[in-house]
């Protein structure tokens, strides 16, 4: 998948987890394709999950984002879309145009949870390809 344009640091990744974000990314291809553009977030979503599991992986849905502010944990009400393998940080999107601020909520995602690496999958695209943006947790 050579194809896949990558925003990333040049932090290297574990083989483990490039392998584990390809059959993620598989599996949203195979949503994509079976699905199309123009479905609400909630119905890509419900697939995915079903898609991922079908693949044996496990996913956590709306895991709880706690804010540490000044040594105190806020729980502020933000939620994981997914959680894959307790490793990569799903964030779905069905939009025009992923924006600056998507990729943002997914880095500060990455940070609150300590996680290594996620992926911004937007399904509002023609070809899912141009719809995936990946991120690593750099700090």
């Amino acid at each position: 998948m050579a194809w896949l344009a990558l925003s990333v640091a040049t932090m290297p990744v574990p083989p483990s987890i490039n392998a584990l974000t390809w059959r993620i990314i598989e599996c949203a291809i195979a949503v994509h394709r079976a699905l199309g553009p123009g479905l609400l977030e909630s119905a890509y979503l419900a697939c995915l999950i079903a898609e991922l599991r079908h693949a044996g992986l496990r996913v956590d849905v709306g895991v709880k984002v706690p804010i540490v502010y000044r040594g105190l944990q806020l729980n502020c009400g933000y939620k994981l879309d997914l959680l894959v393998e307790g490793t990569v940080v799903l964030e779905l999107k069905t939009v025009d145009t992923v924006l600056p601020v998507h990729e943002a909520q997914l880095v500060t995602y990455l940070k609150l949870t300590q996680k290594p690496i996620g992926l911004l999958l937007n399904f509002n695209v023609v070809m899912l390809k141009n719809g995936i943006v990946r991120k690593i947790n750099s700090v």
